[in-house]
Order: C-alpha cells, then sequence, then structure tokens
C-alpha cells in the first residue's frame, strides 16, 4: 500500500466546549486552543481534529450549524481560528475539521426560507412529506428518541430529522444542495484546512419511498437504518464529492459510519476505488450494549472485543485503512470502561495506550486520554447538559416511570458527558479551565489528575504516549505490519503480532485485575522491550511468563 501521512499520524481530538477557556465565561474557546499548542507539540501529535467551531444555537453542541462559513460568538472570531490555524502550522501539526452535511440546524437561512411556502427556492433542500392520516410520513425512531418526522405548522408538512427536531436533515437528492456543500468545503481548504472529519457521513442518502421500518420492538417509533444507512446514492455522491473538491487537495478525510462492516471499510477506504482515507466504526463500542441497545449496559467480555478487533485489523490490511480510538466526544472515557478508573488507573490507562497505538491504523487520541481522564459520576440529572442524554432521561423516567437512579446508573456508564467535562490541566479552581464558572461541572478527580501534575511526572500517563507517538515514526512495522491474533480464547489476554519484512513486534496486554501466566508458542522467545507500564517487566521475551494486573508489554523480535 502507499505511503500517505495520514497513515503515519496521530490525530488528537479537540472538543472545543471543553478544552480551555481563555476568557472566563466558562466556555472553551478558540483562542483557549491557540494557548495550548505548544502541550500538542509536546506530546508528540501530527494532526488535530476539531469538534464544529460554527455558528450554531447549540441544540446539540455545535452539530447543529446555521451557519456554515461563520465562527460561532462564544468560540471567537475567524481571526482567532486563522491564528490558531498559523499556530498549528508552524509547529508541524495539521488541522482536520468537522464535516456536518446530513443535516443543519434549523436556523439555517436555507431552513428558514425553505419552511416559508411549498414553492420556496429552498423548499428542496430538506425532506418534506404530507404525513398520512394525521400521522408522520413513516414510523422511524430519531436517534434522541420519538419519531424521526416534526410537523411544521407554517407549511403544514413533515420535515425528517434523524436526530433532534433542530437538526432537519438535508436532502441530498437537490443538486443545487450538494454544490452548496461542495463550496463550503472548498472555501474552508482554500483556507488552509487539511481535510475534514465528516459527521454521520454514510446516513445521506436516503430511500426516496420512505417505507416503514420492521416492527421489532414495542416502541412506537422503530430503527429504519436499513432504508438511510449506506443508502441508495451514498456511494454516488461521495464520488461527486471527491471528483468536484477533494482530489484537488491533499487532504485527509474519515468518514465517521454507523452500521459499518469491514466489507463496507474495504469499500469505502480502498486506495484505489475508495470514498474516504478512512472511517470510523462503532462496532467495539458496541461490546457493552445489551439488547436494549446504548444504554442497556452488559459486562463485556474480552473475547468479544478480540473478535471484533482482529476481523477489522485482518480484513482491510493491505486492501484499506483502519481509524484506532477508544473514545471521543460521543463515548465514555475508556478507562472507566475497557480498564480500571480506581486502584489501576494509571496502570489501565497505559496499557489501553500501548495496545491500541500498536494496532494497524491510524490512531485518535481525545483530549484527556492522555491524562487517564476518567468517567464522571454526577448524581443529578440536573447536572448534565446533553440532549440525548436528557431525552432519554425524560423518556425513561418521565413518561415510562423507571427509577431515577437505575436511568442515572446507566447515564454514568454510557452518558456522552462523560466525555465532555471540561479538561484538567491544574489543581487549581475548576482544574484550570476556566477563572468562571464551568459551563459542565469538572469531574473532581482533578486535583490528584491533571496535566501539570502529569507533566511533573516522567512516569505519568502523558509520558507514556509521548514514547508510543514516537515509536511509530521509529518501527515501519507498526505501521506496514500485518496482524495475527494469539490465545484467541484467553479471557484475560490480548496478545497479537504485527510482521513487517524481517521485524516481528509482539504486544501483550491483560485487560484484568488478575494476574495470569501467558503461555505463547516457543517462537515467541528474545528479542527486546520496547515499552511496557510495569518498570520491572522483563527485558527480552519468555514465551511462558506471568502478566500481573492491566500489564501491557511490546517486544520486537
Amino acid at each position: 500500500m502507499a505511503e500517505q501521512w495520514w497513515k503515519e499520524s496521530v490525530v488528537y481530538q479537540i472538543y472545543p466546549r471543553s478544552f480551555n477557556d481563555s476568557n472566563g465565561d466558562g466556555i472553551g474557546d478558540i483562542r483557549g486552543i491557540t494557548e495550548k499548542l505548544d502541550y500538542l507539540k509536546e506530546l508528540g501529535i501530527d494532526v488535530v481534529w476539531l469538534s464544529p467551531v460554527y455558528q450554531s444555537p447549540n441544540d446539540d453542541n455545535g452539530y447543529d450549524i446555521s451557519d456554515y462559513r461563520t465562527i460561532m460568538d462564544e468560540f471567537g472570531t475567524m481571526d482567532d481560528w486563522e491564528e490558531m490555524l498559523d499556530g498549528m502550522h508552524k509547529r508541524g501539526i495539521r488541522l482536520v475539521m468537522d464535516l456536518v452535511v446530513n443535516h443543519s440546524s434549523d436556523e439555517h437561512a436555507w431552513f428558514t426560507e425553505a419552511r416559508k411556502s411549498k414553492d420556496n427556492p429552498y423548499r428542496d433542500y430538506y425532506m418534506w412529506h404530507p404525513g398520512k392520516d394525521g400521522q408522520p410520513p413513516n414510523n422511524w425512531g430519531s436517534f434522541f428518541g420519538g419519531s424521526a418526522w416534526d410537523y411544521d405548522e407554517v407549511s403544514k408538512e413533515y420535515f425528517l430529522h434523524l436526530f433532534s427536531n433542530k437538526q432537519p436533515d438535508l436532502n441530498w437528492e437537490n443538486e443545487e444542495l450538494r454544490q452548496e456543500i461542495y463550496d463550503l468545503m472548498t472555501f474552508w481548504l482554500d483556507k488552509g484546512v487539511d481535510g475534514f472529519r465528516m459527521d454521520v457521513i454514510n446516513l445521506i442518502s436516503k430511500d426516496p419511498q420512505l417505507p416503514d421500518a420492521e416492527v421489532t420492538s414495542p416502541e412506537r417509533y422503530q430503527w429504519g437504518g436499513e432504508y438511510f444507512v449506506n443508502g441508495p446514492k451514498f456511494v454516488d455522491y461521495m464520488k461527486e464529492m471527491n471528483e468536484k473538491v477533494l482530489q484537488h487537495y491533499d487532504a485527509m478525510t474519515v468518514g465517521e459510519m454507523p452500521m459499518a462492516t469491514p466489507e463496507d471499510g474495504k469499500r469505502y477506504t480502498n486506495e484505489e476505488t475508495g470514498i474516504v482515507n478512512m472511517l470510523f466504526q462503532f462496532e467495539h463500542m458496541d461490546v457493552t450494549s445489551g439488547p436494549g441497545g446504548k444504554w442497556d449496559q452488559q459486562p463485556w467480555k474480552l473475547t468479544e472485543l478480540k473478535r471484533i478487533i482482529s476481523k477489522w485489523q485482518t480484513e482491510l490490511h493491505g486492501k484499506g485503512w483502519n481509524s484506532l480510538y477508544m473514545e471521543n466526544h460521543d463515548q465514555p472515557r475508556s478507562v472507566s470502561v475497557f480498564g480500571d478508573d480506581g486502584m489501576y488507573r494509571v496502570e489501565s490507562a497505559k496499557m489501553l495506550a500501548a495496545w491500541l497505538h500498536f494496532l494497524q491504523g491510524t490512531p485518535y487520541i481525545y483530549q484527556g486520554q492522555e491524562l487517564g481522564m476518567t468517567n464522571v459520576y454526577f448524581d443529578s440529572i440536573e447536572e448534565y447538559e446533553d440532549i440525548e442524554t436528557l431525552n432519554m432521561y425524560k423518556e425513561e423516567v418521565i413518561e415510562k416511570g423507571k427509577n431515577p437512579q437505575d436511568v442515572l446508573e446507566a447515564i454514568h456508564k454510557k452518558g456522552r458527558d462523560n466525555a465532555r467535562t471540561p479538561m484538567q490541566w491544574t489543581d487549581e479552581v475548576n482544574a484550570g479551565f476556566t477563572t468562571g464558572t464551568p459551563w459542565l461541572k469538572v469531574n473532581e478527580n482533578y486535583p490528584n489528575l491533571n496535566a501539570r501534575k502529569a507533566l511533573s511526572d516522567e512516569n505519568s500517563v502523558f509520558y507514556f504516549y509521548q514514547k508510543l507517538i514516537r515509536m511509530r515514526k521509529e518501527y515501519p512495522v507498526i505501521i506496514h505490519g500485518d496482524y495475527r491474533l494469539l490465545l484467541e480464547n484467553h479471557e484475560n489476554l490480548y496478545v497479537y503480532s504485527r510482521s513487517y519484512n524481517d521485524t516481528t513486534l509482539l504486544l501483550a496486554a491483560n485487560f484484568s485485575k488478575e494476574t495470569c501466566p501467558m503461555n505463547l508458542p516457543e517462537k515467541f522467545n528474545g528479542g527486546e522491550i520496547l515499552i511496557t507500564n510495569y518498570s520491572d517487566a522483563p527485558k527480552s521475551l519468555d514465551h511462558q511468563s506471568i502478566m500481573r494486573p492491566y500489564e501491557v508489554r511490546a517486544y520486537i523480535l
């Protein structure tokens, strides 16, 4: 496969509201990011993915955009943004912006015009339908609960919104709308952006018949994904986007693609015929979900995680490219889900980092992950801000009468605000994030868990990440090697090898609090240790050894 800068890169995601507040209003902003660029440079990352900073009424924290070419007032100005970009580029850091074009805000000028009348020129930029028998056009449910349709009193029709009712879906069937999107992409690329993370991009094409979804639950509204996930014209639209815009720039593209399979991965990320460089799939993040979906949290099994990761690693090798992530603004903190956020927080944060960074693909670090930040356990629903969380609580507690404590427990495990608590910079008030009142409460563990403390401790999680990032530049086997799973059925140990030319890398990770014997084939002996989270780990590999709680070791053989 061809060498590409984005294969050798490590990406750092910034969620701007929660990163760093420069003016004391309690909300992170663009100048706050600029203030911390030396921190990112020291970590060693190559690319920043910046969550939306465009003008927005903030119904879904910026993922409801009312003007794609303007910076949101609370984040700063275009001058601030240009200064930030310049600061990144001077430090050798590229910038990837969020592209949110499955839907806009209902306060976007296009939608304001569209709802004025059925013959308005912008009407067809969105998906309207008269409904049937006084009811929504079909039984699709929204990702955020309730119907995916909302009735507009002004024009007496329903509009589609797969997310919040303030996020109407754009109608990609309309050629003028598509051209508007390509124009706004060109606008940002010409400003110097180095690529796009494309929000729920595989939802942009819907079945024009809008059929009812199969009834698979007792709920009033049903999952209609078969009619809008990887829809009939999705690939055509993406090929047109590449032809009209992306092929003219050296841009990195990563598509967020719910329900994607390895088959989709190979098709969509193939270097010759694909439509994006890589995609975000969710299969591995769903190992904690029970039959009731995201909020129905169940104990997870390492053997299932191995099966999913190994499938993506082997099926895409030489045919496509993986994104490697365990956290983002929509997911809980990985150390709280897959590690131990108590006694073994540091060990398990390091273990997860090495296990992920030595897989094949481009790693993504979410802000605070490099410190081992944890989930937050707020006592009351009043302390949460996320629209998905608040809608679910209302539905389950107010409408269905469920025990509030049980519902809060699910939120503690899976709520999106777990990742959105302010970045923990220091042990000062509000973790040094703001001199004002933070928009979302700071996790109370900040006095002991913060960047200042990490930077003064050579054994911190931060410096462990720094080493991992450096190693990706030093060892081609990490970028190009094949992947082989060992000890497939072991319930606590995840062991794999990577081979490239004459080099083999072996990684062994203990995902448990147990001390576990590790028995490998005899050929796995010798070599030298690359990295470990226990200072007294064996310097060369013995095929029969003991793995301590959350221990990780990587060897070059």
